[in-house]
């Protein structure tokens, strides 16, 4: 029997803890010694989808992928037919978020509509992105979840509208994580309604899309 598989891509620069984020939504667990990502990592999340009917179950891909920017021209291989973006940033660290706007720029760069429900097919880039065009946006509306991590480190905090231009300009969900509180993602809590919400968004989009129809 085939297996609904969903693809998302989680980006941000080296050292933002994308690698403990996905370790913590997958086991509900601390990582408390992250190893450097080279390339990607696939962590795989099961998933029940309860909006339409019966329940469901999806096969969530985390493609946790390296964030160095000497490995920019080597990434494109990764991008081929996502559906979803997770895009991560050290809330100690500004210049992290304001490298988002880089991340969306490349990955919707080296995106198209491919023939499997998803965008992005991989293809080379003849200069260095720049910055992200909402009207790249636009055209491919991929749903995206942006989070800013290391929370523990600063305390607590307002809300704090500068780090929410990249996410209101893609139309994304915001929210922070202390990914060294296991309890961040416990059934019920804020951040995981956020993340179910964009789970339910990423599925109907790919099966359920008037685009796409039921598969």
């Amino acid at each position: 029997m085939a297996l609904d598989r969903v693809k998302i891509l989680v980006l941000g620069d080296s050292g933002v803890g994308k690698t403990c984020l996905v370790h913590l939504l997958r086991k509900q667990q601390v990582l408390s010694s992250p190893a450097w990502t080279i390339g990607c990592s696939i962590e795989i999340q099961p998933y029940e989808f309860t909006k339409r009917g019966p329940s469901k179950t999806y096969f969530f891909e985390l493609w946790d992928v390296g964030g160095s920017f000497a490995h920019q021209s080597a990434r494109s291989i990764f991008y081929n037919s996502y559906h979803g973006l997770i895009l991560v940033h050290d809330l100690t660290n500004r210049k992290s978020y304001g490298n988002l706007s880089r991340w969306l720029a490349e990955v919707l760069s080296s995106s198209g509509e491919s023939g499997t429900g998803g965008y992005g097919h991989a293809r080379k880039q003849s200069k260095p992105v720049i910055d992200f065009d909402p009207e790249q946006y636009l055209e491919n509306q991929v749903p995206i979840l942006v989070v800013g991590t290391k929370q523990d480190l600063i305390g607590p905090v307002q809300e704090d509208k500068r780090f929410h231009g990249v996410a209101e300009g893609a139309g994304a969900e915001y929210m922070n994580v202390n990914c060294m509180d296991q309890k961040q993602f416990l059934s019920g809590s804020p951040n995981q309604i956020k993340v179910q919400d964009f789970f339910d968004k990423v599925i109907e989009r790919k099966f359920y899309s008037k685009s796409q129809g039921v598969i």
